[in-house]
């Protein structure tokens, strides 16, 4: 399947794993992006603690109705 995917929703870390576990429960299986988390890593700080949902194109449309 080559599908690419659209943000659909920026929120705190507990929010947005709500939201991906409720997504997985309809089969839609989103990508999480932490940016945050990636800078600390790499050694140059964290900001807020916040996470993006990102999903296939065609799971968008059933993703918002969920949320």
């Amino acid at each position: 399947m080559n599908d690419s995917f659209t943000l659909l929703c920026a929120s705190n870390v507990v929010e947005a794993q709500r939201v991906k576990a409720l997504l997985e429960e309809h089969n839609i299986f989103p990508i999480i992006k932490d940016e945050s988390e990636s800078a600390r890593l790499a050694g140059f700080g964290s900001a807020p603690m916040m996470q993006q949902v990102w999903v296939a194109k065609s799971d968008l449309e059933k993703a918002k109705s969920l949320i």
